[in-house]
């Protein structure tokens, strides 16, 4: 059944993950979502319901990894931005995800020119 993983929703499981790290620390997130991660200078993922998560991997990360994420069925990218969306259907999902954090990890040392909003800020029709 997609977005359920061992009896709970795969949101909650990767969430559960990801605050094991030493690096990551509990917050409200800046958009409302209910549950959100980052470091003591910057928000880096935000899980919006039982099977979506916010990214923050700023827009040269996105520019970077790119041709890689739009090979993925579970990421959508918003032109301009440096947040995506991971749809957590499944466990490699959660992995993804967990890949994804880590890369926003390391590009949270060179934050963005302009830092701009979660995915559910703006939508811009016809991207992914």
């Amino acid at each position: 059944m997609p977005g359920t993983l061992l009896g709970m929703n795969t949101a909650r499981h990767a969430s559960e993950r990801l605050m094991s790290w030493p690096s990551l620390t509990p917050a409200r997130a800046h958009c409302g979502a209910a549950v959100g991660l980052g470091t003591a200078t910057q928000e880096i993922v935000h899980f919006h319901s039982e099977h979506e998560a916010d990214v923050h991997l700023t827009r040269a990360m996105v520019a970077k990894l790119r041709p890689a994420l739009l090979g993925s069925s579970a990421v959508r990218l918003r032109a301009g931005s440096g947040w995506i969306t991971v749809r957590l259907d499944m466990g490699s999902d959660i992995d993804l995800l967990a890949t994804l954090v880590s890369a926003a990890l390391q590009a949270s040392g060179a934050p963005d020119v302009a830092p701009d909003g979660c995915t559910r800020t703006r939508p811009v029709p016809g991207d992914r």
